[in-house]
């Protein structure tokens, strides 16, 4: 892992970038009820109007024809950030993002926020790898 070798520098500029892509936003049940109380909405029609199935059990945010994620503003700005899924709150610090320096910088590209503002702590590092492992992996008592 790039980070026990090297300080990562990271400061999310607020682009919206990270929220638009042909990836998946995958929620928890739990992650998709916060959502829901925080906008107000039904349950029904918070999921018929955000969620999509993934395969097995899972479910995800409904993403736009252009791959903008639902709850992306006009503004750039995330509309759900105080109750944003662990797969948002912990990137870029990925497991494949930060395997490497080349898959770091790689991610660069498209993120604006890497290689800015103040090196992320190692500490800090390891507890957001450790939130994204367990966000990824299923759940044994078939609970979210």
């Amino acid at each position: 892992m790039v980070y026990r070798r090297e300080a990562l520098r990271f400061q999310c500029t607020g682009c919206g970038s990270c929220c638009i892509g042909d990836g998946t936003v995958a929620v928890t049940d739990g992650e998709a009820e916060r959502i829901r109380a925080f906008l107000g909405v039904s349950r029904a029609w918070f999921r018929r109007r955000y969620l999509v199935r993934l395969s097995g059990s899972g479910r995800g945010i409904r993403l736009g024809e252009d791959g903008r994620c639902s709850f992306l503003g006009r503004d750039g700005r995330c509309r759900v950030y105080p109750v944003r899924p662990v797969q948002c709150r912990t990137y870029p610090f990925w497991p494949e993002l930060v395997a490497s320096r080349r898959a770091w910088l790689e991610e660069g590209r498209f993120c604006e926020g890497i290689g800015r503002g103040p090196a992320v702590p190692a500490a800090r590092i390891q507890a957001l790898l450790r939130s994204a492992l367990r966000a990824r992996s299923p759940d044994p008592t078939g609970g979210s």
